[in-house]
C-alpha cells in the first residue's frame, strides 16, 4: 500500500493527486470582459470630445475645490443630524406608547413618500410659508423670543441651513427604518437578561442593545452617507449654490464646454466616495470584531480526537461566535 505524506508530515494511505477540472469558459469570458474594459478605456481617452486638457484645467479650480469642501460640509452635518433623529425615530416605533409609535411612523412615511427635490424646495420657501419663528406660551400672545426667518436662514449662508434641515430630515426617515432592523435583530433574551440585572431601558439601549445592533446598522447607513454625498447635488432647489455639482455647472456655463466640467464632478465624486468606502470597510471590521467565525487550535499535529482511526482528519474544525459587550460587567 503506498502512502504519502501531506504538508503537515502525516502518512495518508492511497492518497490521490487529483487535479483541477479545466474551465475554458471562465478564461474565455474573462479575456473578453479585459478586451472590453481595455477598449472602453481607450476609447475614453482618445475621443477628443472629452477635452481631457480641459479637465485638468478646472479639476483643481479654486471654485471646484470650494465645492467639494461645501459638499463634505453638508453631507456629514446632514447625515450627523440624520443619524440622531433616526435613533430616536428607531426607539418610538418600539415604544409602549402608541402616540410615540405613530407619530414616528407617520414621520417615516411622510418623508420617505415624497421626493426629496420636492422638499428641499418648500425648506427654501420656508421663510414665506413661516415669517416669524416663535418661542412662547402655546395657545396665547405670550412670547419669549422671536426671529425673522429670512434672517436665521441667511445666519452663516443662503440657504444652507435650510439645505442641512432639507437633506437630514428625508435622510432620517430611512436610516430609521435601518436602525430599526438593526435593534429587532437582536436577541430579545439580551434584553431580558439585562432587565433582570435591574439594568434601566436607557442604560440596556446604550450597553447591550445598540453595540450589537452596529454590525446590522454600519454597512447600509455607509450605503446612505455615499448616497448622501451626491444627494448634495439637488440642494440648487433651496437654493444653495456652493456644492460641487452647482460649482461645475457655473464654469462650464461660462466655458460653453459642459462634458469636461462633469467629468471633473465625476471624478472628484469618486475620488471622495472611495474614501468613504475605505472608511465604512474599518468601520465593520471594527463592530463585526465579536461576531467573526475563529479556528480554534493548531490545524495539524494534534493528536487524534476520541472515535478517529487511522486516514480519518486528525482534528475537527471549530467555529466559535464570540460576541463582546463593550462597557458589559455582569
Amino acid at each position: 500500500m503506498a502512502h504519502k505524506r501531506n504538508s503537515g508530515g502525516l502518512d495518508i494511505p492511497d492518497k490521490i493527486d487529483a487535479l483541477p477540472v479545466r474551465r475554458p469558459g471562465s478564461l474565455i469570458s474573462g479575456i473578453i470582459v479585459a478586451l472590453l474594459a481595455v477598449m472602453l478605456v481607450q476609447g475614453m481617452v482618445t475621443n477628443k470630445n472629452m477635452d481631457w486638457p480641459t479637465v485638468w484645467k478646472y479639476l483643481f479650480n479654486e471654485n471646484v475645490l470650494g465645492g467639494i469642501g461645501w459638499t463634505l460640509i453638508l453631507t456629514v452635518a446632514s447625515m450627523f443630524i440624520a443619524i440622531i433623529l433616526a435613533v430616536l425615530l428607531a426607539v418610538m416605533r418600539q415604544s409602549t406608547n402608541p402616540v410615540l409609535r405613530w407619530v414616528s411612523w407617520f414621520y417615516i412615511w411622510f418623508f420617505r413618500g415624497t421626493p426629496v427635490w420636492t422638499q428641499l424646495v418648500f425648506w427654501g420657501l420656508f421663510s414665506v410659508l413661516v415669517p416669524q419663528i416663535s418661542l412662547g406660551i402655546p395657545f396665547t400672545d405670550i412670547t419669549f423670543w422671536s426671529m425673522d426667518s429670512e434672517q436665521l436662514a441667511s445666519a452663516i449662508r443662503p440657504g444652507l441651513i435650510a439645505a442641512i434641515i432639507g437633506l437630514a430630515l428625508n435622510e432620517a426617515a430611512y436610516l430609521a427604518e435601518i436602525v430599526r432592523a438593526g435593534l429587532e435583530a437582536v436577541d430579545p433574551g439580551q434584553r431580558e437578561a439585562a432587565q433582570a440585572l435591574g439594568m434601566r431601558r436607557s442604560l440596556i439601549m446604550m450597553r447591550i442593545i445598540l453595540p450589537q445592533a452596529m454590525r446590522i446598522i454600519v454597512p447600509p447607513t455607509g450605503n446612505e452617507t455615499i448616497g448622501m454625498l451626491k444627494t448634495t447635488s439637488l440642494v440648487s432647489a433651496v437654493p444653495f449654490g456652493l456644492e460641487l455639482q452647482f460649482a461645475t455647472n457655473a464654469i462650464s456655463s461660462r466655458t460653453y464646454k459642459p462634458i469636461p466640467l462633469l467629468i471633473v464632478a465625476c471624478i472628484w465624486y469618486l475620488i471622495v466616495t472611495s474614501i468613504l468606502m475605505i472608511g465604512q470597510a474599518y468601520l465593520e471590521r471594527h463592530f463585526g470584531k465579536g461576531f467573526d467565525a475563529r479556528r480554534v487550535g493548531p490545524k495539524l499535529d494534534t493528536p487524534p480526537l476520541p472515535g478517529k482511526t487511522e486516514g480519518e482528519p486528525k482534528n475537527d474544525v471549530q467555529k466559535i461566535n464570540q460576541a463582546a459587550f463593550v462597557g458589559l460587567n455582569a
